[in-house]
Parts: structure tokens; C-alpha cells; sequence
């Protein structure tokens, strides 16, 4: 029998692909790719797109923004009190990172929000935090500046340390306009030629697609903030193996893929605007997740947060080459499901003769 409190282990399979060509402040080499799953079909996929953007130059990353959030709730009497409080608090930002800095070296913050509905007042912190993804720091400083605020404006009360306007593991719209985690868009040209011998379609029929199906099709599925294929497979993949907190492929995998033809040339780029990912903290103690940090050249002495950043930039990188794989695969009838058939036979030919 397990007991309810015995920590174990579960085994995952994990496969490296690639490498890729990346080319950013972060990255700017070839790096290898390490996937979790048991999505087995993703290794080749991601391999191919991996090759493919290799190939055509190497993949282009940015990040356009970084930070991490916690919303608190507080109520008061009336909507005025409520919002009287948070035009004094909004001017108070620098007394409130007195009261971070005294528990943490890293986390600074760079900004704040607010939501007035009827009575309460839900309020937004927005922190950096260094390597590590934050979940647990930016908590511990809203505590601080909670207890804090408390104290000054006692016509608030305290209704929860967490009020979803953060918003943490869910689908939303406020961490896309807002952020939340680093915001990254990584793009690739493919030629012509490339794109037809490698991925067998045209540039013109991938950009059709995404149209058709990304855009058009996450619209009609009323889709929030999203437009892609199967952002989330590629995250998930790359959480586990650096040993991030998997649920947060639920606003991660909220991303947006454009496309165009460019004088007879394939542009892809895939847009995350809520990629949240860190180099240190909870899970990065685990061997194989040492071991894959390290591989990634994550673990190198650096400037606080510059670790998680090139994660970040070469989590982007995977999500497109898996991308763009499956969407190539899509343009021909009956590709994907061909593939699938095929490396489901050979995983079970492989097993059986391990057990013979």
C-alpha cells in the first residue's frame, strides 16, 4: 500500500531533439532541445522544425517584457472608500518596496493595478524575480505589502491573499494585455525551396492554414487571446524536463501564431506573451532536471535573471519548431495521422523486443 504522504517519483519519458539555431541577446548558438512527454510523436515533429529552422538561418528571439504578478482582495464599506484607498496606495510604491526588500534581494516592484467592483478592491502587484519564476516570492512580498496596507487604511478589510486578478493557472486577458511571466516572440524565415523539400508544403499553404484554422478556427471556438495549434504540447514537454510548475502551460499555451509570404518565402513567428519559467527554485533539484538546465547552459554564473531569460527565449524556440511542423503535417491530407500510426508501431515493436 502507498501512503497518502510518501514522496514518489514518477517517470516520464524524455527525449532531447534538435539542436536549433537561436539568435538573441539571450542565446546565440545552437542548443538542444529536451522534451518530457508522453506525447511521443512530438520528438520527430519538433526535431524536424528544429532542423528545418536551422537550416533557414536559426530561429530570431525577443523578449518584450518580464514580470510576475499577485493580486490581493480587500473590501470596504462602499465604492468610494474602495477607491479612495487605492488612489493613496497607487502613490506608495516606493514605501511598499521598502517592505519587499527587507525579505528578498530580488524581487522589485515595478508596477500596480487595481479593479474597483462594487465594494472591493482587487489590487495587482507586478514584481521581477531574478531566475526564479516567482510564484512563491511575489506571494510572500504581497503578504508583506497586504499586512501593510492593512494597517494604514483601516477602513479595508482582508478578504484573501490571492483574489484571481493575478490571474495564476487560468485563461484570461489580463495577463496578455498586462503580462505575466516573460512575453517573447520568436520568428523564422523559411525559404521557398527549403519549405517544400523539408516540410513537403509552400509557404502559401501554411499561411492559408493559419488563418483558417489558427485564427478563424480559435474564433469560432471563442478562443480567449489565443490562436494556435498546440502551443501547450511543446510547453509541457519543456516544463517537465526543466522541472518547471506544469500547470502554468494554462496562460502559457495563450499565444499567437502570424504568418506571411514574403517574396516567396515562408515567415513564421510564434508570440508568448505569458511564459512563465525560472532557473532556480521549487523541482530545479532534481537530477535530470540538473542535468537539462546545465545542458541548456542555464546554470552558468550570470546577472540575476538572466538564466531564466535564455529558458524563456529557448522555450519560444521549441513551441515554434513544433509549431510549424504540425501545421506543415496539416497541409496534407491524411500526413498527421499517417505519422502517428507509423511511430506508434515502431514504440511497440521497441517494446516487445525489450521484453523478449
Amino acid at each position: 500500500m502507498r501512503w497518502q504522504n510518501q514522496e514518489e517519483i514518477a517517470a516520464i519519458p524524455l527525449r532531447v531533439v534538435g539542436p536549433v539555431r537561436i539568435i538573441s541577446l539571450e542565446v546565440n548558438e545552437a542548443v538542444p532541445l529536451p522534451l518530457a512527454t508522453f506525447e511521443t510523436p512530438l520528438w520527430p515533429s519538433t526535431h524536424r522544425g528544429a532542423q528545418v529552422c536551422t537550416k533557414a538561418g536559426g530561429i530570431k528571439a525577443v523578449i518584450i517584457d518580464e514580470r510576475m504578478s499577485r493580486s490581493v482582495l480587500v473590501e470596504a464599506d462602499s465604492a468610494s472608500e474602495a477607491y479612495q484607498a487605492w488612489q493613496s496606495i497607487r502613490q506608495q510604491q516606493d514605501q511598499l518596496q521598502q517592505l519587499i526588500s527587507a525579505s528578498s534581494r530580488y524581487a522589485r516592484l515595478i508596477d500596480m493595478h487595481a479593479q474597483v467592483v462594487g465594494s472591493l478592491l482587487y489590487l495587482r502587484f507586478e514584481l521581477l524575480t531574478g531566475d526564479a519564476s516567482g510564484h512563491n516570492m511575489v506571494t510572500l512580498a504581497a503578504d508583506r505589502m497586504l499586512e501593510w496596507i492593512l494597517n494604514e487604511y483601516p477602513t479595508l478589510r482582508y478578504v484573501t491573499i490571492s483574489g484571481n486578478y493575478c490571474s495564476d493557472k487560468k485563461a484570461s486577458a489580463v495577463n496578455g494585455i498586462r503580462g505575466r511571466g516573460k512575453h517573447v516572440v520568436a520568428e523564422v524565415t523559411i525559404p521557398r525551396e527549403l519549405c517544400e523539400r523539408q516540410l513537403k508544403t509552400t509557404p502559401e499553404k501554411i499561411a492559408e492554414l493559419n488563418i483558417k484554422k489558427n485564427l478563424l478556427g480559435n474564433i469560432v471556438a471563442g478562443g480567449l487571446r489565443t490562436a494556435n495549434a498546440h502551443f501547450a504540447n511543446m510547453l509541457l514537454g519543456f516544463y517537465l524536463a526543466t522541472g518547471q510548475d506544469a500547470a502554468n502551460i494554462v496562460e502559457g499555451s495563450q499565444g499567437i501564431v502570424h504568418t506571411e509570404v514574403r517574396n516567396g518565402d515562408l515567415y513564421f513567428s510564434v508570440t508568448i506573451p505569458n511564459l512563465i519559467v525560472g532557473a532556480i527554485g521549487n523541482g530545479k533539484n532534481l537530477d535530470f532536471v540538473r542535468e537539462n538546465l546545465q545542458l541548456l547552459g542555464c546554470t552558468e554564473q550570470r546577472e540575476p535573471g538572466a538564466n531564466a531569460r535564455r529558458l524563456a527565449v529557448i522555450a519560444a524556440a521549441a513551441v515554434l519548431c513544433g509549431e510549424l511542423s504540425l501545421l506543415a503535417a496539416q497541409t496534407n491530407r491524411g500526413e498527421l495521422m499517417r505519422s502517428h500510426v507509423k511511430l506508434e508501431r515502431q514504440s511497440n515493436k521497441i517494446r516487445e523486443a525489450d521484453v523478449g
